[in-house]
Order: C-alpha cells, then structure tokens, then sequence
C-alpha cells in the first residue's frame, strides 16, 4: 500500500460520526442538520431538460478536453462574470467537480524529489487540500485565520524559509467555513510572492457566485487582469457548478488559468481518466449559459441568512459574513463548552446538527483557529433553517 495513505487524517464528518456514536438525540425534535454543506434548493428545470434531452452522447467516449462547445461556454461566463478573456481552446478544462480537480491538481505540480516540498493552506480549510499535498508527497503548512483580521489568511505569518520550499498555494475565496472574500491587495501579495519564489496558485472560488453584498466577490484571474497579469503566470482557478446552480451531483465545474499548467493537467488527467461524461457537458452547457437561476437562487440565500442572522447574533458571536452559505459562529464562552461538547449537547438536547470548527483546522503553532466556533451550513429552506436556529437560541439561553 502506499504508505502516505498513513497521513491522511479523517474526514470532517466521520469524525462527527464517531463524536456522536451513542448519543440519543431527543425524540420529540426531527432531525436538522446544519453540518454539511450540500445545496438544497431545486434544481433549474433548464438543466434537468438539457440532461434528459441528451442522452444519445452516452455511446461515444467523451474527450479528456471536453467539447469546443463546453469550453466556449465556460470562457463566454467568465468574460460576463469576471471581464477576464481567456482562450477556451487552451486556457480551459473542463473538470468533475472542483473537489477531485483540486486535488489531481497537485499531483501534477508537486515535484516530490525537490527538498521540502511544501504546500502552503489557509487554516481553517477545505480538508482536501491537505490529502492533496500529503499524497503528493509535499507537506502542508498552515497560515491562520482568525476572527481578529476579520478572518483573512495572515499570509505574513508564512515565514520566508516555508516560502522557499513552497510549490503549491491553496487559495479559497469566499472562503470555507468563513465566507471570507480576498481583495486585491491580498492577490497582489501573493502574485509577489509567487514571482519571487516560482510556486502556483490554485483558487478555489465554488462559492463564487452566492454574496450578500452589492458587488460579486472578486476572483482570481480577475484580479491578475486588474493588475495587468493577462498571462495568468502559474495561476489556475477552480470554480463549480455545484453551488451556483445546485446540481452537486452532476459533478460539473471547470478550471481556467495559466496555458502551460493547463495544458501539464491535461496531459494529466487523460491518464487519470477524468472527462467528462458528454450528457453531463450539455447540462453544463446549458447552465453555464443561464444567469437568471443563479440570480434566483442567491436571493433566496440573501433573503435566509437575513432572516436567521440577526436570530443567531442575539446569543452567539455571528455575522453576515461576505459570501457561501455558512455561518462561523463562537460558542459563547459563558457556556463553558468546547466546539465539540456544543456540538454533541446540541443534538442531544435540540436533535439539530453543526460542525465543530476545530474538526476544520489544525493546530498550527499551539493553535487551532476553528477551535471554539461552529459551522453552520444554511443550505435547507429558510422555514428549517429558522427552526434549527431557534433550537439553538433555546439551548444557548437554557444554559446561561
């Protein structure tokens, strides 16, 4: 076996499996749960029509590449999303979900038989970027996000011998669990950084497109075009239609970015098998080319979390963060409970389940930057929603 199957750690919800082995939640609550982050809202009828009408693709193998079509789509949105101009021809991939492409992406950047090969992470984070760089044979390195810089990743914090040694940089923007957004003067620093010690930067933007304020959450290539960057020099951008368009089981997104990375994972990916099943693209097609859903779909998000937010604020440490559909709470420190011990007391008393934060980080120079907030992931309707927000309320206020 491959011994770096030994690294990795358990996934988020199997640790929450085992924390809740032989707790009863009360029976006279249904169950809620808040703890993953799996879309609810219904799936556009657009794609369901565009999957049913395209079955006659399934006999024919599909290209590692994907159809012209598929790309010119995914290129056409990002031009109307982020003003970026890109070549669908060699600048665009089309990819199962931005999960299995983010990870496969490090496999082909990470040269393990360079000394130190390192991949630098946000923490808290998305558990696949450490799998990623353990299975590469690189070692992750954990740069903190803390409630006191309004959770933006201290890259300062990274020290400049780590920089030396870094390869890989995950970037995760709106950010999970915060819902944190980068602005440019945050990409300007790391393109700096990525000049002046030669690593790639994979953004991860799935929840690119699900904001609460005015303006879109700004993205990666966009901000490499604002700063004149039009080449996209060792920068590749993950994005998905999971979120956007509630469709997490199509399996769907696409990455965009430097010609040369793109052209290193395709090369890649046609040993890895990972195309994309034609039926699959002409949903994506069609989805890609429809921004009314997407502007449906985030009002209803607008419309939840303005609702639940002010409920949860009057006893936990709370806010409308800038973008995704989480919220990063503090467990009041009046409870005297641990992330995890809210977490288990809450589903037995309320039957309602979060995510501990800790169970979202590492421990990072004696510290864990998710220990003592939960996540909650307000994906069910905004009637469930405010229900399992009212549980919580009574449990914060029947303990203080």
């Amino acid at each position: 076996m491959n011994p770096l199957l030994s690294l990795l750690q358990p996934y988020p919800f199997e640790r929450l499996r085992q924390l809740f082995a032989g707790v009863t939640p009360a029976p006279e609550y249904r169950a809620i749960s808040l703890g993953i982050g799996e879309p609810k809202h219904p799936t556009p009828q657009l794609i369901k029509d565009a999957l049913a009408n395209s079955m006659d693709g399934l006999a024919a193998y599909p290209a590692t590449a994907g159809d012209i079509q598929l790309r010119e789509a995914c290129a056409g949105w990002m031009d109307r999303r982020y003003g970026v101009k890109v070549n669908p021809a060699t600048q665009i991939l089309p990819v199962n979900g931005s999960r299995e492409a983010l990870f496969a992406f490090a496999q082909t950047v990470i040269d393990p038989s360079r000394p130190g090969a390192t991949v630098v992470s946000p923490n808290p984070f998305y558990q696949i970027y450490e799998g990623a760089a353990l299975l590469s044979g690189a070692t992750p390195y954990f740069a903190p996000s803390v409630a006191e810089r309004n959770f933006a990743v201290d890259w300062d914090s990274v020290p400049d011998e780590v920089w030396q040694r870094t390869q890989l940089i995950f970037v995760c923007s709106p950010g999970n669990p915060t819902g944190a957004v980068m602005p440019l003067s945050e990409w300007e620093k790391l393109f700096a950084l990525s000049d002046k010690y030669g690593f790639v930067i994979a953004s991860d933007e799935c929840y690119s497109e699900i904001y609460f304020r005015d303006e879109a959450p700004l993205g990666g290539l966009e901000a490499a075009t604002k700063l004149g960057r039009t080449d996209f020099k060792r920068l590749m951008m993950f994005t998905s239609l999971s979120k956007r368009s509630n469709v997490p089981g199509m399996r769907s997104g696409f990455v965009a970015g430097d010609a040369d990375l793109i052209k290193s994972f395709l090369l890649y990916r046609t040993y890895h098998g990972g195309a994309m099943s034609p039926t699959i693209q002409k949903a994506s097609i069609a989805a890609w080319n429809d921004e009314q859903h997407v502007v449906e779909n985030r009002a209803l998000y607008r419309q939840k979390f303005a609702e639940i937010t002010p409920m949860l604020s009057k006893v936990m440490d709370v806010a409308l963060p800038d973008a995704s559909f989480y919220l990063w709470a503090k467990v009041p420190d009046s409870l005297g409970m641990s992330d995890t011990e809210f977490a288990k007391a809450l589903l037995a008393q309320y039957n309602v389940t979060v995510l501990p934060g800790s169970y979202l980080a590492r421990e990072a120079n004696g510290i864990n930057p998710g220990a003592q907030r939960v996540r909650m992931a307000l994906v069910a309707e905004t009637a469930e929603c405010r229900e399992a927000a009212e549980r919580i309320v009574q449990f914060i206020q029947s303990r203080t």
